[in-house]
């Protein structure tokens, strides 16, 4: 199809506002896909975790096609993103492949932090933005309200916005319309050399490695050689398509479209999103712009509950960081859990969407462990060292201070909820930098806070104090020194390196007192006492005793001396004390479990 005919966009919104129900139907009005074909609600959510959870975890590419009013026939490549702040990766590089993004709001709750950065993130890839009010059939909707949000928080004025209704299809060949009159057209190549952005890739069991693409220049056929520049790699390619949604073979992939690409790449590892795919014969100059490796801010170990499993879980791992490339991991041992990985996520949603992810579609058996920023340990010669794990940190007579991550985080809510708010921002060790209002009924806090604090319940807690009408969004701000020291377990005076952790000083008496807690109601009892003690720097701050299994020694004595019975006691007194220093605690696989999946209830004590 001509280039001119061809209008690449996203849809972008807060998590919840309707972008994939949206999406349902375009499909539907395009006639990409029947009413009847729709065998669930938000099609473009292939994942069942996707549809559980209800937001958008994986970006999704459709081709559609469009006649406009004018009687010509458009291609609409779109491309579906996910909401929440931690895949802003995804977001990120979908928006780089297209022209144009189709701006979401929910009627009943206008902007929220995660619809500016969205914004403010189109905007840096200079997109053409259609903002489009969802959900006015509901009877809480208010146009005003959200016409007013876009002026004056982003600066779009009331005249461009559509009110729409994606569950009653009101709305959508206006949003057609717009598409095809605003977007404008993917740039004419100045060039015949073959340049096609990688937005996406996934492993098939079947055909290796499946890369999404977005043509910039040339064209690709099948049968062709392509070479990746990030590493060099040369390959056939098998087949080219679209999707529509499902995958579909084509001819050729031409300048301006999106499509997918099957090279005869078996290794999950050697395509990287965001890298170049040219033409051997016809190679481009350089790679396409933006291309960056991702920084994880939060660290987890990942270990099976089956150490013969350890294999089978790294190549899961290959598999499913091709399809999420914001996913990091590296081999490490720990000494209570075995074989395992060490694994870097964006945030504490995206660790979580993995571990299940690899139990549910890898059929993984796995433990976590408490999950860690990177902090900056200057040692006193003058040396830093990156720490992502406990057990690495130094010791204290070496270090000269420690360092730790902070973000700059926006919070919006309803005004009535800002003392509370700002409690919640103080408790977790954050500072209020800003409070501006919205409206007569919003207001947005900016704060800075240590990325740690907001790892466990941070979220969770701002959307209970605030109703559910908190959002938050987040972005780093740098690092910051702190008094953060080493918090070691120790059970029968052996440190436990799996439940080892780094935190502030004010709080080490406190987790180090809940952290024993625990582990005295998990592990079962033995023959001798078992001291479980939370220690700093070699100083016990908190114990919990697991009282000994005690024998009947006396059940043979009826009747007689006294001194007899006493002789017995003292007699299994010092078998005791003998059998504590030889004897080994070995703590079953469900106090791990039971230790390190209960941390919610931390922040709420």
């Amino acid at each position: 199809m001509d280039i001119s005919h061809i209008r690449n966009f996203s849809i972008i919104a807060h998590i919840d506002h309707g972008k994939s129900t949206l999406a349902d139907r375009l499909l539907e009005a395009t006639h990409t896909i029947e009413a009847r074909e729709l065998v669930h609600d938000q099609l473009l959510d292939a994942m069942d975790l996707e549809q559980e959870r209800g937001i958008t975890i994986k970006s999704h590419p459709v081709r559609m096609k469009y006649t406009a009013s004018d009687g010509e026939e458009y291609e609409l490549n779109l491309i579906d993103t996910p909401g929440h702040v931690d895949f802003a990766y995804e977001v990120s590089r979908a928006l780089s492949s297209c022209e144009g993004a189709v701006l979401v709001l929910d009627a009943t709750q206008g902007v929220q932090a995660q619809t500016v950065a969205n914004v403010n993130l189109a905007l840096r890839h200079d997109l053409t933005i259609i903002p489009v009010i969802n959900k006015i059939d509901l009877p809480a909707a208010d146009l005003n309200l959200c016409c007013d949000q876009l002026e004056e928080i982003l600066a779009i004025p009331r005249e461009e916005t559509l009110p729409v209704s994606a569950k009653e299809g009101t709305g959508i060949p206006e949003l057609l319309e717009a598409i095809v009159q605003r977007i404008p057209p993917p740039r004419a190549p100045e060039t015949e050399a073959a340049a096609a952005l990688v937005f996406d890739s996934i492993y098939d069991a079947y055909r290796g490695v499946v890369i999404y693409v977005r043509m910039f220049s040339g064209s690709l056929r099948r049968g062709d050689r392509m070479r990746l520049f990030s590493t060099g790699l040369e390959s056939e390619i098998k087949e080219v398509g679209v999707f529509t949604p499902e995958m579909k073979a084509a001819d050729e992939l031409s300048a301006g479209s999106v499509g997918y690409i099957i090279p005869n790449i078996k290794s999950p590892s050697d395509a990287r999103i965001g890298d170049t795919v040219t033409d051997v014969k016809k190679p481009c100059a350089e790679p396409l712009p933006g291309f960056q490796e991702i920084k994880p801010m939060v660290f987890s170990g990942i270990y099976p509950i089956d150490t013969a499993d350890y294999e089978q879980l790294k190549f899961s791992m290959a598999k499913l960081q091709l399809n999420d490339a914001a996913f990091v991991y590296q081999a490490e041992t720990s000494a209570a859990l075995g074989f395992g990985c060490r694994c870097g996520f964006l945030g504490l949603l995206h660790m979580e969407i993995i571990q299940e992810r690899l139990r549910r579609e890898y059929n993984m058996d796995i433990i976590a462990t408490y999950p860690s920023v990177i902090y900056h340990v200057y040692m006193k010669n003058g040396e830093m060292k990156n720490v992502d794990n406990p057990v690495f940190l130094p010791d204290p007579s070496e270090i000269d201070r420690i360092e730790e991550p902070v973000i700059l985080a926006r919070l919006m809510a309803p005004s009535n909820y800002i003392g509370d708010i700002m409690n919640l921002v103080m408790n977790k060790r954050g500072v209020c930098v800003n409070t501006e209002s919205v409206d007569a009924g919003h207001v947005i806090i900016t704060a800075r806070l240590p990325m740690h604090e907001i790892l466990i319940d941070f979220h969770d807690r701002l959307k209970s104090i605030t109703r559910g009408y908190g959002s938050m969004d987040y972005e780093p701000a740098g690092y910051q020194a702190e008094k953060l020291v080493k918090l070691d377990i120790l059970v029968n005076g052996e440190p436990v390196d799996a439940f080892a952790s780094i935190v502030h000083t004010d709080q080490a008496y406190s987790r180090g007192r809940l952290l024993s807690e625990r582990l005295a109601n998990v592990i079962p009892q033995q023959m001798f006492q078992i001291a479980i003690q939370a220690a700093v720097g070699g100083k016990v701050i908190a114990r919990e005793t697991v009282r000994q299994l005690r024998k009947n020694v006396l059940a043979k004595c009826y009747g007689g001396d006294i001194t007899r019975k006493r002789k017995l006691l003292e007699k299994q007194k010092e078998g005791k004390k003998r059998m504590k220093q030889i004897g080994q605690v070995n703590i079953p696989q469900e106090a791990f479990i039971a230790v390190l999946k209960n941390n919610d209830d931390e922040g709420r004590r």
